[in-house]
């Protein structure tokens, strides 16, 4: 088994993160970061330190009735993908470690075709 990064735990939860195939498993969150572990496999695990944390992107729809998943970009690994069964209890969870300015939601669909949009015109422009 590995060791956790954290002292005092604040929320564990079933969870689903998106590294390529889906695994299935528990999120933990503690004082010292965030953790993923594998329902099955020990071998894999995703330990993130709050330090380490650049932004958390939650996908907000229908005006914040449902999160289906949020991703933690990362100062130095890029970006994890997770789903959970209470999405808002774990970014409630998360920001009591994350100061508030770095959750962010992300694009929405029509936002994606108007950047696309925006850039094909910038391309034409040159």
């Amino acid at each position: 088994m590995v060791q956790s990064l954290n002292t005092k735990v604040d929320l564990v939860i079933d969870a689903t993160a998106f590294t390529g195939l889906t695994d299935y498993g528990k999120i933990m969150i503690g004082d010292k970061g965030f953790e993923f572990y594998h329902g099955r496999d020990t071998r894999k695990f995703i330990q993130i330190p709050w330090e380490e944390v650049n932004l958390v992107i939650a996908s907000v729809l229908f005006k914040g009735k449902w999160i289906p998943r949020y991703a933690i970009e990362t100062k130095k690994n890029g970006t994890y993908t997770f789903s959970s069964k209470e999405p808002k209890k774990v970014l409630r969870a998360v920001r009591e470690y994350v100061d508030p300015s770095h959750m962010v939601q992300s694009l929405g669909f029509f936002d994606v075709m108007k950047r696309a949009f925006k850039s094909i015109g910038k391309k034409k422009a040159k």
